[in-house]
């Protein structure tokens, strides 16, 4: 079966980092013996140019008809508003095509340091699109208002079918990878009814899962372990904002957001992501480390069911960056966002060996 990739470069060094990955993904699935078709469309400041929204129609519906997308960081914190067409690409990707799981796995590469000098081999499934995202958590309209001049409030969705399905998603995971822990994290101490659903709704799950252990743990509290002991967690289930900070602070001390990859998964649509942003301040100077992104399209090329492309691309990722001069220099290394991309394309052959 041939599939289709449609890559979005996005805003900043987004377009740098789409290219070389667009090169790398084609390079393993023609050592794999995959057919892929790449396609392209525009989304952020340009598209916002040329047809006056940062991500139009057409886009999203190419998007809907794909195997896979590969998503650029994008600068929507510099987007005008909604009204004048500044739409995240990113949000309304995930409410548009039912991306319910972000997947985001925070795992130490051999020979990188990290802040701490522990470890960490966990990963996050954070629900997608409700909480308290005000750009996706209603049908119509946003999340958040202004019901007087001075007051602004902001409403949390959480939905028993959502929180089955994140949760469900997580220890189906665990499962097939040889997880042995999921940890549900939560505040339900302070949002007992919110909360307090998702975590019966979690418990439930748990109870069909009698070979992985489960536990809950404060938010809060979470956060203070993954500093001092991150290797207490194996999978981590949550919803969207404290799925959002954990990921960041757990891909941090694993070795930094430039490593971190995610995959947003619907139940037909998946997007590659970078965890990172667009770094408009060295965008198009060859600086920018393109691993997060790399890393999330092997990622999507697992779950489409290429994992030869897929694992030769982890392999190469994990012998570049365990070798000081193969690095970016972010990491210390001397090479830029092409030559790394062609160290990674000179090692697949090897690493597939």
């Amino acid at each position: 079966m041939t599939r289709s990739l449609l890559f979005l470069a996005g805003d900043g060094i987004g377009p740098e980092i789409t290219d070389v990955t667009r090169d790398v993904v084609a390079e393993a699935c023609r050592l794999g013996g995959d057919s892929l078709v790449f396609e392209k469309a525009v989304i952020g400041f340009d598209a916002l140019e040329a047809a006056g929204c940062t991500i139009p129609d057409a886009v999203i519906e190419r998007a809907k008809a794909v195997d896979g997308v590969i998503l650029g960081p994008v600068s929507h914190n510099a987007y005008p508003p909604r009204e004048k067409g500044g739409l995240n690409p990113s949000g309304v990707l995930r409410k548009e095509l039912d991306l319910y799981a972000n997947i985001r796995p925070a795992v130490s590469f051999e020979g990188v340091p990290t802040p701490t000098g522990a470890k960490t081999d966990l990963v996050i499934f954070r629900e997608n699109l409700e909480g308290f995202y005000a750009d996706r958590n209603l049908f119509a309209g946003t999340g958040e208002f202004m019901p007087v001049p001075g007051v602004a409030m902001a409403m949390r969705l959480v939905t028993q079918k959502a929180s089955e399905r994140i949760g469900r998603a997580a220890f189906e995971f665990a499962q097939a990878n040889g997880r042995k822990r999921v940890t549900a994290v939560h505040k339900a101490n302070v949002m007992r009814t919110s909360d307090g659903l998702f975590l019966d709704t979690i418990r439930r799950i748990a109870s069909e899962f009698s070979a992985i252990s489960y536990d809950e743990v404060l938010v809060d509290a979470a956060a203070a372990l993954l500093v001092r002991d991150p290797a207490r967690f194996d999978v981590i289930v949550t919803t969207n904002m404290f799925g959002d900070i954990l990921s960041d602070l757990a891909t941090e001390l694993a070795g930094g957001l430039g490593l971190a990859a995610s995959l947003n998964l619907g139940p037909r649509n998946a997007a590659a992501q970078a965890q990172h942003g667009s770094a408009p301040d060295i965008a198009g100077q060859d600086r920018a480390n393109p691993t997060s992104l790399i890393g999330s399209a092997a990622m999507l090329l697992n779950h489409l069911g290429h994992a030869n492309a897929g694992r030769a691309i982890e392999r190469a990722l994990a012998r570049a960056l365990a070798n000081p001069d193969t690095r970016t220099a972010d990491l210390g290394g001397a090479l830029g966002t092409r030559a790394f991309a062609d160290v990674l394309i000179k090692l697949m052959p090897e690493t597939s060996q």
